[in-house]
């Protein structure tokens, strides 16, 4: 570990706020996004999005990526009932559809399914996701009863590329992710593993078999408080021995 500052790799770009954070606490963070969002555009789901958008219906949402995408689409504001999974994904969906339109938010698909299958009484939902969305909410929602329209409003495409410098820690967000990074590179047994939440942690842990820091929730805050506090204990060890 450098005596100096801990050299940290996030495999997406972070706020600025969150790098001078980690820099007011020696750590150094490298940004190299490691896969590439684009929205699908196509003349069908801007159709199908301007239908929705005359309606009430009730969407759900699990990634801010998804309420991106469809904010670029709608002619107007809707007056839909949102459910969606983690905090970032909240706060643009508050500021899409308003607050009051929020019904429910978890952290991960199952908690979310098991959300809405407590307390909608709606029959039908659509499922705003991407191209590599997981099974768990669908697979769910649709055995208990709930008529799922699923539309696929972007991609995630994966971006390997070659790391050179050794870290002392590495960020991960999410499994693709963590398949292009691995795809191009290997790591020291050593390098100190972080994930966004348990199912990112857990492919980063098939492909290196280490230990890997997951946050509690899908906040990139406190995913960096995570580092920050896990980096300054060992150097309170260090400095007590």
């Amino acid at each position: 570990m450098p005596k100096n500052k801990i050299q940290i790799l996030s495999t997406k770009v972070l706020d600025k706020k969150l790098i001078r954070l980690a820099n007011a606490h020696h750590i150094t963070i490298d940004e190299v996004p490691f896969i590439e969002i684009k929205n699908i555009k196509t003349p069908d789901v801007q159709k199908r999005i301007a239908e929705l958008s005359k309606q009430s219906i009730t969407a759900i949402f699990t990634s801010a990526n998804a309420v991106d995408a469809v904010k670029e689409m709608l002619p107007a504001k809707p007056q839909w009932k949102v459910y969606c999974i983690g905090y970032k994904t909240k706060i643009r969906a508050e500021a899409t559809f308003g607050n009051e339109n929020i019904m429910g938010i978890a952290d991960n698909g199952e908690q979310l399914a098991e959300e809405i299958i407590k307390y909608s009484t709606e029959e039908k939902m659509i499922f705003f996701c991407g191209n590599q969305r997981r099974n768990t909410l669908p697979d769910q929602l649709k055995k208990n009863g709930i008529d799922l329209e699923e539309l696929m409003v972007y991609e995630t495409i994966e971006t390997p590329g070659k790391i050179s410098k050794l870290y002392d820690g590495i960020l991960f967000y999410s499994p693709s992710g963590v398949r292009s990074f691995f795809a191009k590179n290997t790591i020291e047994k050593n390098t100190q593993l972080f994930a966004i939440g348990t199912t990112t942690a857990n492919d980063a842990k098939m492909f290196t078999g280490l230990p890997v820091i997951a946050a509690e929730y899908p906040d990139t805050t406190h995913l960096i408080n995570l580092v920050i506090q896990h980096f300054t204990k060992i150097k309170s060890s260090e400095c007590s021995n």
